[in-house]
């Protein structure tokens, strides 16, 4: 380190002054010439004996004083040494490789090695690694366990320069040399408190009865009491276990608080009363469901509750039978195994009906759109959306970016010379210079904004409706004026016909928009083997009154010879993991619309004897999309999830970026394995 130090000021003119009296000397040597050669010469060699004298001892000395001025006074200074030694906080002083030059009792008490110990701080502490240590920051913190407490290291660097800028007597040459400062601060209590502190907030739950009124139904009278009284005893016993309050606050719905650090403790127990309540048994034909909404880390307790507010909503939009706990970032499940509910009631849609009436009848245009790659369930819906625009004067066109040739034959069914305008479908460039502040964007067949054509149109209006018949995930439109999910329906186009039925007295469809329609249907049931209900085959029954005719759908969907032999390969190409799960990959290559293809690759899967659920990749465009079928043993909708995606309980997908068909082939083989040892897949 002396060689970057070099004296100054007085301690420069300390050690130099011999050599500036030799100088003088030299001066006084001249003089001595003039009078006598002799006598200067003999000065002369005293001379050079005094200067070959005192510059060995000011190189040989030099050095070792620096060296000696130096430690002194970062080592030996009594004063400093002694405040340093007594200081109640852990204290270390480091060269710039992390070496230990000097530490305190308290440092060595803590650490349990003693003043001698001048090895790198990585071998007491492995967490403060080297590229910490070399880091550009001056100022640092870190934490890391030792000896079961923990602790964080606060890490100051001194340079030399500034550490030697109060003194006029040495200076460092060069600017990269530093020691550094460290401080141990035992946080191990306040680790504690904080924890402590946390598990006793208050958590607001609501616990909503799905079906009440379908299984009071089933019942005779005398059975309805004791039905409602074992419900509440269910709910009541639960909850009191991790001594909760819990407050029925409507004959279906319950009022729950308890004590944050319960809430590990039911995640873990994975909210048994989801299934508990389900054995409940009276003599109802209808299992009871329960959806309970959770809200946590709020600021207060009516953010809490807010949050339990919104589970709530999203649970039952996602079809009940569920939990979802909810705080300020993160959303998170539980349940929602079972088939949804499928409701007999239609005043809901009715309302529905009504309220997009009068939301569209304020407004200037419509822009309808569904998701990116439009499906014929997609192009349906927003078809039928166009129709009740027309049918109150408003100018509606429909959103698509690309035109695969699974929808081309429904696009081309409404063309200007069959009495449709041109721009009836345009892309989104198009529909940003048609938007305006008083636009309604009607968004069906998806509820997320990132899945939609264009999710720039979502920014431009502040009147947004959504239909739609998938679960809901944390990825959601904000702010919609109208928002309409239901996922027990079969298919958005399901619900658009059954809104189409109370939108207008005598409202009718052209038999080409019946078509388009009823193919949205016939495709998302898979002509009417899965998500099929009562109400679905009311709603296709109101379509072929309206003109739909069977013929002339099949017609138009069906498959080219290249989509023919993509869907025949694929299932070529299928591989049985765990002697239940169908994987394959479908190509894409000659195919349009590849991941159409990958979906009924899917259906077609299901056939096979033994498989439960079928999982179809399809690389396209830079992603691979995955589409996922089951029967009834597996949900395939939490599986995806847990991949990105989402759907209903027997059909759903993913999409996935940035790997390979063999990594997401991976990743779902090691989905399955996680969820069969969680045991939320029961082989």
């Amino acid at each position: 380190m002396s060689k970057n130090v070099k004296f100054k000021g007085k301690l420069w003119v300390h050690f130099n002054w011999p050599l500036l009296v030799g100088l003088l000397f030299a001066a006084a040597n001249i003089s001595v010439y003039f009078y006598d050669v002799r006598s200067g010469i003999t000065v002369s060699a005293f001379l050079l004996i005094y200067v070959i004298v005192a510059l060995g001892m000011h190189i040989w000395s030099g050095k070792y004083i620096a060296n000696e001025v130096v430690n002194f006074a970062t080592r030996y200074s009594t004063v400093q040494k002694r405040l340093l030694d007594n200081f109640q906080i852990p204290y270390a002083l480091l060269d710039r490789n992390g070496k230990i030059l000097w530490l305190n009792e308290q440092f060595s008490q803590v650490t349990g090695v003693d003043k001698k110990y001048h090895k790198s701080i990585t071998c007491i502490f492995p967490a403060i690694t080297k590229e910490f240590l070399f880091r550009t920051e001056d100022v640092a913190d870190i934490r890391f366990e030792h000896k079961d407490k923990l602790y964080r290291a606060s890490i100051n660097n001194i340079p030399f320069e500034s550490f030697l800028g109060g003194t006029d007597i040495v200076e460092a040459t060069e600017t990269n040399e530093y020691l550094t400062a460290l401080y141990l601060f035992d946080e191990t209590k306040l680790y504690r408190y904080k924890i402590e502190n946390r598990e006793q907030k208050q958590v607001a739950a609501l616990v909503y009865i799905d079906n009440y009124d379908e299984a009071l139904e089933s019942l005779e009278d005398v059975n309805r009491s004791l039905l409602t009284a074992l419900i509440d005893r269910k709910v009541n016993q639960y909850f009191t276990n991790i001594d909760a309050l819990v407050r029925k606050i409507e004959k279906d719905k319950y009022f729950v608080v308890f004590k944050y650090k319960y809430l590990q403790q039911l995640e873990e127990d994975k909210f048994s009363i989801l299934e508990d309540v389900k054995t409940v048994k009276v003599g109802n034909e209808i299992a009871v469901t329960l959806s309970i909404g959770v809200g946590i880390r709020g600021n207060n307790y009516n953010e809490n509750y807010e949050y339990a507010r919104a589970s709530i909503d999203l649970a039952l939009a996602r079809g009940g039978d569920q939990v979802v706990v909810r705080n300020r970032d993160e959303i998170h499940y539980y349940g929602g195994k079972t088939q949804q509910v499928d409701r007999n009631t239609r005043v809901k849609a009715r309302v529905k009906a009504q309220a997009l009436r009068e939301i569209m009848e304020d407004r200037d245009n419509v822009l309808i759109m569904g998701h990116h790659l439009s499906d014929v369930d997609s192009i349906g819906a927003g078809i039928g959306i166009y129709c009740a625009a027309r049918v109150l004067g408003k100018k509606a066109q429909i959103v698509v970016n690309e035109i695969t040739s699974s929808v081309r034959p429904m696009i081309d069914c409404f063309t200007e010379e069959k009495g449709y305008p041109a721009d009836m479908f345009i892309n989104s460039d198009a529909a940003l210079e048609m938007v305006g502040r008083n636009t309604l964007v009607m968004v069906v067949d998806t509820n997320r904004p990132s899945y939609t054509e264009c999710p720039e149109l979502l920014e431009k209006t502040e009147y947004i409706c959504v239909f739609d018949h998938h679960r809901q995930s944390g990825e959601i439109i904000v702010n919609p004026v109208l928002s309409y999910i239901e996922p027990y329906a079969s298919s958005a186009c399901e619900m658009v016909a059954e809104a189409l039925q109370y939108f207008q007295e005598g409202f009718r469809l052209e038999s080409r928009e019946a078509d388009c329609i009823y193919a949205g249907i016939i495709i998302d049931t898979n002509n009417f083997m899965s998500k099929t209900g009562v109400r679905t085959f009311e709603a296709a029954a109101y379509l072929r009154r309206s003109g739909a005719e069977v013929t002339r759908v099949r017609k138009m969907l069906r498959n080219d010879m290249d989509a023919y032999k993509a869907r025949a390969e694929g299932v070529r190409r299928a591989e049985v993991y765990r002697k239940s799960f169908a994987i394959s990959v479908c190509p894409a290559a000659k195919v349009e619309s590849p991941t159409i293809v990958g979906a009924q690759v899917a259906n077609e899967l299901l056939n096979i004897v033994g498989i439960k659920a079928s999982f179809v990749l399809t690389e396209y465009n830079g992603r691979i999309f995955v589409s996922s079928r089951s029967i009834d043993e597996i949900n395939v909708q939490i599986i995806m999830e847990r991949l990105g995606g989402g759907g209903h309980v027997n059909a759903a997908g993913a999409q996935l970026n940035n790997c390979t068909l063999e990594e997401a082939k991976r990743k779902i083989c090691d989905t399955l394995d996680e969820m069969i040892r969680e045991g939320d897949i029961v082989e």
